[in-house]
């Protein structure tokens, strides 16, 4: 519940008052940012709050309980300080956001509303929504490890601990052209197998995007170019002469574990797990009980 100062209750409770909403959002990678829905700026605790966004808010509630609230944001993308392309990249993903009303007169008169984590953000036609997440969500967030047969690791963790350096496994080159919206062409990847790259990462080492990583769908290889989709909704494609960095790819499979990456002592996953079919079917004399194990 939010504790209103009794001077911000009294000016509440005149004929006309002077307040504004105004977002702090704190990102993951500790870059602090401010924006208001008031028409000039307001500052307060070492952060300033712009107005160019043309912020908004949707109706919020906080309830009682364990149910997560949450509460839309939405501006146009006009402030200097917030980038379609950083949205698109997934700077602000997870970002801490507190929410204020404060009078803009006099801005020691000011409460904190809510603390929230932004989730979804959709962007259109220069305009961005954020979905304000309550911090109760992570309650309904499943916990621990599933049992499945893929790994859940990533490829180079300390659960993996696959070397991701080893020349084998990584290429560098640079992006030769924008083939579609979702595929970009790339040089010096000659070396390696056609697919080798397929589910694995795309990161750019210089150019406006420098340091973003892209998931790669597939990878293919025509005529001697080699073809990487990329997976869409993430930050604009890399564009030529760009430098780029190429991890090869993991399907998390346990036989792709064993052959591509001889790792499979470190595999993640329950490969012998059985499926549907051995779960609901029956024995029968034709099958072979040896205790062999149904993956090799």
């Amino acid at each position: 519940m939010s504790t209103f100062p009794p001077e911000l209750l009294a000016h509440l409770g005149g004929e006309t008052t002077s307040v504004c909403h105004c977002w702090r959002v704190t990102r993951e990678d500790g870059v602090v940012t401010g924006y208001s829905d008031h028409d000039g700026v307001v500052a307060f605790d070492g952060t300033e709050f712009r107005p160019q966004s043309g912020f908004s808010v949707s109706e919020a509630r906080e309830t009682l309980g364990l149910a997560a609230d949450t509460v839309d944001v939405e501006g146009a993308l006009s402030s200097d300080t917030l980038d379609a392309d950083d949205l698109a990249a997934g700077k602000y993903d997870g970002a801490n956001v507190e929410t204020w009303l404060v009078n803009w007169r006099d801005t020691e008169q000011r409460a904190l509303l809510r603390q929230a984590v932004i989730g979804r953000i959709t962007l259109e036609d220069g305009r961005f929504r954020a979905e304000l997440e309550s911090t109760k969500l992570h309650i309904n967030q499943p916990g621990g490890r599933w049992f499945r047969r893929a790994c859940d690791a990533e490829l180079g963790d300390a659960r993996c601990q696959v070397d991701i350096g080893h020349p084998t496994l990584v290429g560098t080159g640079a992006v030769i052209d924008v083939l579609r919206s979702d595929a970009v062409s790339v040089s010096g990847l000659a070396g390696f197998a056609d697919g080798w790259f397929s589910h694995g990462v795309l990161t750019c080492l210089d150019g406006p995007q420098a340091g973003t990583d892209y998931r790669i769908i597939a990878h293919r290889r025509d005529n001697g170019a080699d073809e990487l989709v990329i997976w869409r909704g993430t930050a604009p494609l890399p564009q030529a002469g760009v430098a780029v960095r190429v991890v090869a790819g993991c399907d998390k499979a346990f036989a792709t574990c064993k052959a591509k990456f001889a790792n499979h002592l470190n595999f993640r996953g329950f490969p012998h797990l059985p499926g549907d079919d051995e779960a609901y079917g029956y024995a029968n004399e034709q099958q072979v009980f040896d205790g062999s194990p149904l993956v090799p």
